[in-house]
């Protein structure tokens, strides 16, 4: 299984760039609508339901499809992994030649560019129905939805926090709840820090992994109720030059950089290494996921690991929702069975049991006590799934997951060069080319 260090690490995921984008035009509304208001849709389905999946995240889909198959002697889930590069190319060239899955489970940033494309099945009043749809993660559901419609499901979760080494915060005099209420707080602790404990680095940050700086340094942004991009789905354009709170944010970092708070290797950290000088003891505070700060680590070093989401600079808080969608193609031959099987997904045991897969839950609800006592530091981001976000828009791959962003130039230029106006300026120029490309 690949961790999310790998599947965020610059430039590992293309999507839609280059043939993906010419492959994407063309499959607009090329496949027959499914009706799931169909009588019986979704009850007692019979044969093979056909799944196509990520490479990265399959560990999670084969086991949830091992455990249905056993339950299901008329109905078997056959998945198939799709190298997460080739996915969105492969995806489009299905749909236009009207040879489709029954269901797909992909990175939730994929799915506005299908669901524009009348590529998913309508599923708005089969998920309304779901007793559990208050508890659905917030930021999934918003990368499904499409003018007011549902288009697919959250499947699994894998969420940003700010984790700290509770030992080392302790050792300096510090509370974890006390000082991260602010990325301001934050930097006076990290300050007292380097005189307290000046063997090891308050912060770290993978300074040349664009996907893993996207996927801790934009909550702070949000925290503050603001974006790198505004406008509605296919109108879209930058938010950067004049935005207060993003050029509060990159001089956080800047700072952090000036006062040597991190450690030089940050300049090259692709993501590669991620997390494990925090793991190894050297590093107080690490803006990550699950797997980098906890799974990854030696037992004896997880309970000290203690989360807290990422504020913005004056204060709020908020997450990375990501992880997978489920959709059902129109067109699937079996979509009565691939609804059944996305129902079973969402089952709360189901659920509970996605950690052992390395991935989080997408149900608020599954955060019980035995799931708290098994997997304490997801507590605090599944349980806030209504503070997760994803940003919606056509162009996520090419504004933030490749080496070649305007995202990762800008931090670096904003970062390391100490140049956060200029890096603005053009990150601005960047994004409004960029958006305006990729627009419907």
């Amino acid at each position: 299984m690949l961790s999310r260090r790998r599947l965020l690490h610059g430039g590992l995921a293309l999507g839609a760039s280059g043939a993906g984008i010419a492959a994407l035009a063309a499959c607009a509304g090329t496949l027959p609508p499914t009706d799931t208001a169909a009588e019986g849709f979704g009850q007692e389905a019979t044969g093979t339901v056909t799944v196509w999946c990520r490479a990265a995240t399959q560990t999670a889909i084969h086991a949830i499809a091992t455990s249905f198959n056993e339950l299901h002697e008329d109905l078997q889930v056959a998945v198939l992994p799709i190298p997460d590069a080739q996915y969105v190319t492969k995806l489009a060239t299905s749909i236009r030649g009207g040879s489709v899955p029954d269901l797909v489970d992909f990175d939730l940033i994929n799915c506005p560019l299908f669901s524009v494309r009348d590529a998913f099945a309508d599923v708005t009043e089969l998920v309304q129905a779901l007793p559990f749809r208050d508890s659905l993660s917030a930021g999934h559901i918003g990368l499904v939805t499409h003018e007011d419609r549902l288009y697919g499901i959250p499947f699994i979760g894998d969420y940003s926090t700010l984790f700290a080494n509770t030992d080392l915060l302790g050792a300096a005099g510090f509370d974890l709840a006390e000082v991260s209420g602010s990325l301001e707080s934050l930097m006076t602790t990290c300050q007292s820090l380097a005189s307290a404990l000046p063997d090891v680095h308050a912060w770290a940050f993978p300074g040349n992994a664009s996907g893993a700086m996207g996927f801790t340094i934009q909550p702070m942004i949000w925290a503050a109720g603001t974006d790198l991009i505004t406008g509605d789905l296919g109108d879209q354009s930058g938010n950067i030059v004049g935005n207060d709170v993003v050029e509060a944010v990159l001089e956080f970092h800047r700072q952090l950089w000036v006062d040597e708070l991190v450690p030089q290797r940050s300049f090259v950290e692709d993501g590669a290494q991620w997390g494990h000088d925090y793991r190894s003891g050297d590093v107080v505070f690490l803006p990550s996921a699950y797997g980098p700060a906890v799974a990854e680590a030696e037992e004896g070093f997880r309970p000290i690991s203690q989360n807290v989401l990422l504020p913005g600079p004056d204060g709020g808080t908020a997450t990375f929702s990501g992880g997978d969608t489920m959709c059902i193609l129109n067109g699937a031959p079996n979509a009565s069975g691939a609804w059944m099987f996305m129902r079973y997904a969402l089952e709360l045991d189901v659920q509970r049991s996605l950690p052992t897969t390395g991935y989080m839950p997408v149900r608020s609800d599954s955060a019980d006590a035995e799931f708290a006592e098994d997997y304490e530091q997801a507590v605090v981001p599944v349980t806030h799934l209504d503070e997760g976000y994803v940003p919606s828009t056509l162009a996520y791959n090419l504004l933030y997951n490749q080496s070649s962003s305007p995202w990762l130039a800008m931090i670096r230029r904003a970062v390391f060069d100490g140049d956060v106006p200029g890096a603005m300026a053009e990150a601005q120029s960047e994004y409004d080319r960029i958006l305006t490309q990729t627009q419907l």
